[in-house]
C-alpha cells in the first residue's frame, strides 16, 4: 500500500493510485465518524466488513443493471474501481421517518413516510452538508437536471431493489445515501454509482425487534457496533455464522 501514490483520504476510505489506467484503489478503514467529523473513534473490523458488504451490494445492483464504479474486490480491505468524477452531491432515499427528518418535520421515528422521499445534500462538512433543492443543483452546475433526473431514476430503483433484497433477509431499509460519479469510458460518459454501500451510509433495522444495526449504534453510544456490522454480513451470507471478519474468505475473481 505504501508504494502506490495516495489520491485522496476520506473519513473512512483512502483512494490510490489503480494498476491499470483508468483506476483506483478503494482502501477501506475502520475509522468512524458522525456528525460531519465532529465525533470519531475507531470501530474494530468495520473496513474488512464493510469491504465485502460494498462488494456484495454493488454487484448485486449491477445484477439489475444499475451501473456501479465498482471492479473487483482485491483482498481484505480494498477493492479496484473506475476513477470516476465525483458530483458533490448526496443523494438520500428514505422510506421509514428517522435521523434528521423526524426534527425538521416533527415526525415520530420510526413512522413509515406516505412514500419514499428522495433529498439532495451538498457535499461539504464545513456546510454540515446542507439540503439542497434541485434549483440549487442546476443553478450552481453541481449536476445538469439531466443528470438529476437519472440520479433520482437509479437511487428509486436502488431502494427498491435494496429494500427488497434486506427483506428477505429480516432487515428493513430505513433510508440510505448514495454518491454518482461521472465515468469516461473513451469518449462515452456515464452516470454509475460509486463510494460504498454498507451499514455506514444506510439505515437497518431488524424486521421482528427494530434493533438498530448500522452506524447509528456509534452515532448514540448504543454499543455492540461491531456485532451490529457482523450481524449485516452474516444475514447476506458474507460471514460465516459464528465467525468474525478473520473468518471472512479471500477476494473472488469476479470482474
Amino acid at each position: 500500500m505504501a508504494r502506490r501514490r495516495r489520491i485522496y483520504e476520506g473519513k473512512a476510505k483512502v483512494l490510490f493510485e489503480g494498476p491499470e489506467p483508468g483506476t483506483l484503489v478503494q482502501y477501506f478503514k475502520d475509522d468512524a465518524s458522525a456528525f460531519n467529523n465532529k465525533k470519531k473513534g475507531v470501530i474494530t473490523g468495520k473496513g474488512v466488513l464493510n469491504n465485502r458488504i460494498s462488494e456484495y451490494l454493488m454487484l448485486r445492483l449491477k445484477e439489475v443493471g444499475i451501473p456501479t464504479h465498482f471492479v473487483r474486490r482485491l483482498n481484505m480491505r480494498e477493492q479496484l474501481v473506475h476513477e470516476v468524477e465525483i458530483i458533490p452531491i448526496e443523494v438520500v432515499v428514505r422510506n421509514i421517518a428517522a435521523g434528521s427528518i423526524t426534527q425538521r418535520f416533527r415526525l415520530k421515528e420510526g413512522e413509515p413516510l406516505p412514500r419514499s422521499i428522495v433529498e439532495f445534500y451538498f457535499k461539504a462538512d464545513d456546510l454540515d452538508d446542507p439540503l439542497v433543492a434541485e434549483e440549487h443543483i442546476a443553478a450552481f452546475g453541481w449536476a445538469s437536471p439531466q443528470e438529476l433526473d437519472e440520479m433520482m431514476h437509479l437511487s428509486l430503483r436502488a431502494n427498491d431493489f435494496l429494500s427488497g433484497l434486506f427483506l428477505a433477509v429480516g432487515i428493513r431499509l430505513i433510508d440510505f445515501k448514495l454518491e454518482f460519479g461521472r465515468w469516461w469510458n473513451q469518449d462515452e460518459m456515464r452516470l454509475v454509482v460509486a463510494d460504498e454501500i454498507s451499514p455506514d451510509n444506510c439505515r437497518l433495522w431488524d424486521i421482528a425487534t427494530n434493533e438498530i444495526m448500522d452506524k447509528d449504534r456509534f452515532r448514540r453510544d448504543l454499543g455492540s457496533v461491531e456485532e451490529a456490522y457482523q450481524e449485516v454480513a452474516r444475514r447476506l451470507g458474507i460471514l460465516p455464522e459464528g465467525g468474525g471478519p478473520g473468518d471472512l474468505p479471500g477476494p473472488s475473481a469476479v470482474q
